[in-house]
């Protein structure tokens, strides 16, 4: 039995284990877990040893160690103190009361104003049991503070999203402009608080992308929501030197350098999330235009279901990546959500029982349980070197970022060939152009067959914004004016294609009108910023390859015959994906036109 006196914890109890307060008695933390049956002896050794080497609190410890959740942790000890645990995430903040506590204030002692009731100050706080905190806040604002209790990783959530939201960039701007903008950024507590809220506003927005674009008299701030960019901010010109100097510091950049692009990365803490942002600079007219991508490294597991597949498509590509070997292909723009469908279906392998993989430049998601090596071409630490040494470690399932060039597409046929499973992604168009584009690359044809089971293509179009969605009134009106024809009961077609049972229509030739169809539009309002369009979904196509391709691959078949061959095997197209979601009510028919029409 471990010696649970000599316990600690980070809001009630000293090094020693003892209650903060005196005349107060109450078991150490880690007997009251115990008790409560959240952890084990073994667990509370190893945490009490691992306190004792580190000096931390023991309640810190158990957290890092994943032995508790903050959640279980901030319950108890607000249950210690009689007072409420509530959702920090969850509840209604009053800006009010957070004007009463400075940002910098509340971070520092990790404590968020919530409410006013009457003459107090509802405050959250992990450690309710800080008087010194207490005492600061009190002298601070004025009032009377009440404390409830709250994890701390909500804590630190909830004061960057709210003080990021009400603490204006515009506002951060003017108080620079009245300092001198030339200073250092790094010495510029100012400058430092408007590129944090820059970031925090763009991750806040779920934007993919932030871009800094500099003018002739000004700077431009914009976001890159749902694959299409809206404007953030505008800010004097004046101020380009200070952001372009903060941005690479925090990157890891040379700040002397603004004649060349650079790259760089940036490790974010928003919160309890830890969000990594692969930053760009490059010189122009004006100075030096930065573009932040946002990767969040705690993204949520997703399901085939919530990737946004189709029941047809879902099954087709669950049947791919329970085969034992061969390679499965993800293709599409970037910024279409390959890297996602790759991880989610290394997701649905057991990773206890197969030994995997993954080469990627860069790592863009910390996977568990799955070994995961960054290229380093500067070190000889391509894709191809890199794919002969992973052959080595004896895996089961290997992920390889990208196909980039003969030598890397060559060892993955290679890998296929000897018993394993590969996924990985193309640039194509379509999942049809993939064939021709391995034989351009310089894969033999004859390896084709034998060597690719699938190939999936993909495109991200929004979603119709649920607070402002609206049925469209004449909706075969809007399919005759955009060119869609509806030929029945057999779905949504474009005019001029030919249809399932193999009729050839005219342009402009009209087509007898599914009575029951009904689409949906986006009217706009404030929550989707008068877009009509909130989040992103993806539309697929998958090709199983069989034996049916074989002669026709051999024979060097054109696009065309090759999509003409999937499509009566069963493949479903982008646009007849996009166009069922659409009249499924998940997005509009001019969404689908814009992202798939091309194809």
């Amino acid at each position: 039995m471990p010696d649970i006196n000599a316990s600690a914890d980070a809001s009630g109890e000293n090094k020693a284990g003892q209650p903060a307060r005196q005349g107060q008695q109450r078991k150490p933390l880690g007997q009251r877990l115990l008790d409560a049956g959240i952890i084990t002896d073994i667990q509370l050794d190893a945490a009490l040893r691992e306190q004792k080497r580190s000096g931390a609190f023991l309640g810190d410890t158990l957290v890092s160690l994943e032995f508790v959740t903050h959640e279980v942790l901030a319950g108890m000890l607000a249950e210690d103190a009689r007072t409420t645990a509530i959702d920090i995430l969850a509840v209604s903040v009053d800006e009010r009361a957070m004007q009463l506590i400075p940002y910098d204030l509340a971070r520092h002692l990790r404590a968020m104003p919530v409410a006013l009731e009457g003459d107090s100050l509802v405050v959250a706080m992990a450690d309710t049991f800080d008087i010194v905190a207490v005492d600061a806040l009190e002298k601070k604002s004025g009032m009377c503070v009440r404390v409830v209790g709250a994890p701390e990783g909500d804590i630190l959530d909830a004061l960057e999203r709210h003080y990021a939201q009400t603490g204006s960039i515009e506002e951060t701007a003017e108080l620079l402009m009245q300092q001198d903008p030339n200073a250092e950024a790094s010495d510029e507590s100012p400058m430092i608080r408007l590129v944090n809220q820059v970031i925090a506003r763009g991750i806040n927005s779920n934007a993919t992308d932030i871009h800094i674009e500099p003018g002739e008299k000004i700077i431009q701030f914009r976001l890159r929501v749902d694959g299409v960019l809206r404007k953030m901010a505008l800010l004097p010109r004046e101020l380009m030197a200070g952001v372009s100097t903060r941005v690479k510091i925090m990157a890891g950049m040379d700040v002397t350098e603004r004649r060349i692009p650079q790259d760089g990365r940036i490790r974010f803490n928003l919160g309890r999330r830890r969000v990594d942002l692969r930053t760009s600079t490059l010189p122009t007219a004006h100075g030096e235009s930065i573009v932040m991508r946002i990767l969040d490294q705690n993204p949520k597991a997703l399901s085939l279901e919530q990737l946004g597949m189709s029941s047809h498509n879902r099954e087709a590509f669950s049947r791919l990546i329970s085969q034992p070997h061969g390679i499965v292909l993800i293709t599409g723009p970037t910024g279409s959500g390959k890297t996602t469908t790759l991880y989610t279906a290394l997701g649905q392998i057991d990773a206890q029982e197969k030994s995997i993989f993954t080469l990627e430049d860069p790592v863009e998601y910390s996977l568990p349980a799955i070994r995961q090596t960054q290229v380093n071409p500067d070190v000889g630490l391509t894709f191809a070197a890199g794919l002969r040494a992973l052959l080595r470690q004896d895996p089961d399932v290997i992920l390889i970022g990208e196909m980039r060039d003969k030598e890397t597409a060559s060892l993955a046929m290679r890998a296929a060939l000897t018993g394993h499973l590969v996924f990985s992604t193309l640039h194509t168009n379509d999942a049809a152009s993939a064939i021709p584009r391995l034989i351009d690359m310089g894969i033999e044809p004859y390896l084709l067959p034998s060597c690719l089971t699938g190939i999936v293509a993909q495109r991200l179009l929004r979603r119709i914004c649920p607070a402002c969605k609206r049925e469209v009134e004449q909706p075969a009106a809007l399919l005759e004016r955009l060119g869609v024809r509806v030929p029945g009961d057999q779905g949504p077609e474009i005019k001029g294609r030919r249809s399932r049972a193999g009729d050839q229509k005219s342009e402009g030739e009209s087509e007898s009108v599914n009575p029951k169809l009904r689409l949906w539009h986006g009217e706009g309002c404030d929550a989707c910023h008068q877009t009509g369009y909130a989040e992103r979904t993806a539309i697929h196509e998958v090709i199983t390859l069989s034996n049916r391709f074989h002669d026709a691959i051999l024979k060097g078949a054109s696009v065309g015959a090759i999509r003409k061959m999937a499509a009566d095997a069963g493949m479903r197209s982008l646009m007849e994906d996009g166009l069922a979601r659409a009249l499924a009510g998940e997005t509009t028919v001019e969404e689908v036109l814009r992202v798939a029409q091309g194809e």
